[in-house]
């Protein structure tokens, strides 16, 4: 696997970052509408626009910005909101791991920086790209024209949300558009019976723990995901070879 140089690439390395970023072309409404709706709930949550659009650069954490923003104007000690930004982003872990072992030839400081880029629809992209094309032999470059489209989707809705928040009318229940949004890109990866259950159980779980304390009802729901979707798979994949 190529370790792709950041600004010398060859011309294969161009063509999958291209392919990375155009495969982004279909999510990237979704990803800016709920940009919008973040940006336009940190300025309305009473944050200035020169610091959300500061955050909304340096964190680029959606749902941390928006789980701990409240906490931040509220004045809550420093460690309960970098437990629950911590809390929040524990999902990452999950992709870390994967990503780790995808790009383990990858040198080390583009890892690093690539954590910063990286994101749940981008994972998911990249894991469907794989399956469609398990050969590829520049995912590294791929995936970097995935987040860069990500990134920029993110970063076009956030900062219109946050410039334009006086002239949005809050009777526009863009936070409903956005999850809907959201909603539409993340439906078409639950392609199998594991993902469909691990999704369910998910999203069971996440509700019905949703009152625990720093949000743990989402970090419930993730692991109680993942834990079905894996006892799933092996039956899954007895019944595709019976």
């Amino acid at each position: 696997m190529p370790k792709m140089p950041i600004m010398r690439l060859t011309t294969a390395e161009k063509a999958a970052f291209k392919a990375g970023f155009v495969d982004m072309m279909g999510p990237a409404p979704g990803v800016l509408a709920w940009g919008l709706v973040t940006g336009l709930a940190m300025v309305k949550m009473g944050l200035g626009t020169i610091p959300a659009a500061v955050i909304s650069i340096t964190s680029y954490a959606g749902s941390a910005q928006l789980a701990t923003l409240p906490l931040v104007l509220g004045g809550a000690a420093w460690w309960v909101v970098w437990l629950t930004a911590l809390v929040i982003n524990l999902r990452f872990t999950v992709y870390a791991a994967t990503l780790g072992q995808l790009f383990a030839e990858a040198r080390p400081w583009h890892r690093i920086v690539l954590g910063y880029f990286n994101g749940d629809v981008t994972f998911l992209r990249l894991l469907a790209h794989l399956e469609r094309k398990p050969d590829e032999t520049h995912r590294f470059a791929f995936y970097w024209g995935a987040v860069a489209g990500n990134w920029l989707a993110w970063q076009i809705g956030s900062l219109l949300g946050i410039f334009a928040a006086t002239q949005i009318p809050a009777d526009w229940a863009l936070e409903v558009a956005g999850t809907l949004a959201l909603v539409a890109v993340l439906a078409p990866a639950l392609r199998n019976r594991p993902a469909v259950l691990g999704a369910a159980v998910a999203g069971l779980v996440s509700y019905v723990a949703r009152n625990l304390p720093l949000h743990l009802g989402v970090m419930a729901g993730l692991l109680a995901g993942i834990a079905t979707a894996m006892a799933a798979a092996p039956r899954a994949g007895r019944e595709a070879g019976a």
